[in-house]
């Protein structure tokens, strides 16, 4: 286990390096003066190059590139223009807002895809089999940005039960959660319902049967734990694709998140802050993968072995 880890973190330094550079690529080499989109085509000359020379635009690609990879390995993520901040400072609080966001919508979305997929799976064929898809199908339809501001005018509007928008305390997180989680629900409700009817006909859950364990025991334990290595890469994979998702949850909840201030940072063409943010949702999917990999050579020897 360890050699098969200490192999998937040196992969990673390439992924890394391939993912910072492609973020300065973005960021630099596209067509498009930074300073004509900060500054608008009104400016002075003058303040025009005292911008350049603050952004560093005034020194070769390559001399920038170098000192952009330097400050990485620094953790130096460069300085904010507008707030004058390191970008690392500026990111630390809305990662923890993020963070706490991400989790709980996970939480939710396996609170209501795994008893459906059981279930489904369990009576495959039946009205609640084609229930649990009808749900699935409804949900997959409705997008995020249509399904928060409905949350909100039933919830916070209509009935005054929640908060409309903002961190300020537990029942803040409901809605935001709820509207991440509801969409990522389906795609796991679906996987898990593929994978244990993959796995039901198997001879050791009719062992099992034999040996006397009830079916709730021989579903819950020995069916979903061999069922779950889809879901495993699933979950992993979705820690980026909810962070990067969030975007629009958070701005339409006001969630002091990432991807608020991502959107924060593109209104007030703040690069810096920008490619920071970018980058901190892209190491989250290079993690996500990391943490699918280890999960499942730690549930089956055989990946690891390979």
């Amino acid at each position: 286990m360890r050699r098969y880890l200490f192999r998937r973190l040196l992969l990673l330094v390439p992924v890394l390096w391939g993912v910072a550079t492609l973020v300065f690529a973005v960021t630099n080499i596209l067509p498009g003066d930074p300073v004509d989109l900060m500054l608008g085509e009104t400016a002075r000359p003058a303040q025009r190059e005292v911008l350049r020379k603050a952004l560093g635009l005034d020194r070769p690609l390559r001399v920038r590139y170098a000192s952009y990879l330097a400050g990485l390995l620094r953790g130096d993520l460069g300085t904010s223009i507008h707030q004058k901040r390191p970008v690392a400072q500026l990111l630390a609080e809305p990662i923890l807002a993020s963070a706490e966001l991400t989790f709980t919508s996970l939480a939710i979305a396996l609170a209501i895809a795994l008893p459906l997929g059981v279930l489904a799976a369990r009576r495959a064929g039946s009205a609640v089999d084609f229930a649990a898809g009808g749900l699935a199908v409804l949900g997959a339809s409705i997008p995020v940005f249509w399904l928060g501001p409905l949350l909100i005018i039933l919830f916070s509007i209509d009935l005054g039960w929640l908060p409309v928008s903002g961190r300020s305390g537990p029942l803040s997180l409901i809605l935001p959660s709820l509207t991440l989680g509801t969409a990522l629900s389906v795609i796991l409700m679906r996987m898990t319902r593929s994978s244990l009817l993959d796995v039901l006909p198997q001879d050791y859950l009719a062992t099992a049967r034999a040996k006397g364990l009830s079916e709730r025991r021989v579903l819950w334990i020995h069916a979903l734990s061999n069922a779950g290595l889809p879901l495993i890469t699933i979950l992993s994979l979705q820690l980026g694709a909810l962070l990067s998702g969030a975007i629009i949850t958070e701005t339409v909840f006001a969630w002091p998140g990432v991807g608020r201030l991502t959107i924060q940072a593109i209104a007030a063409r703040d690069y810096p802050l920008v490619q920071g943010c970018v980058l901190f949702i892209s190491f989250v999917y290079v993690a996500g993968n990391l943490i699918a990999d280890i999960a499942y050579a730690w549930l089956d020897p055989r990946v690891r072995l390979g």
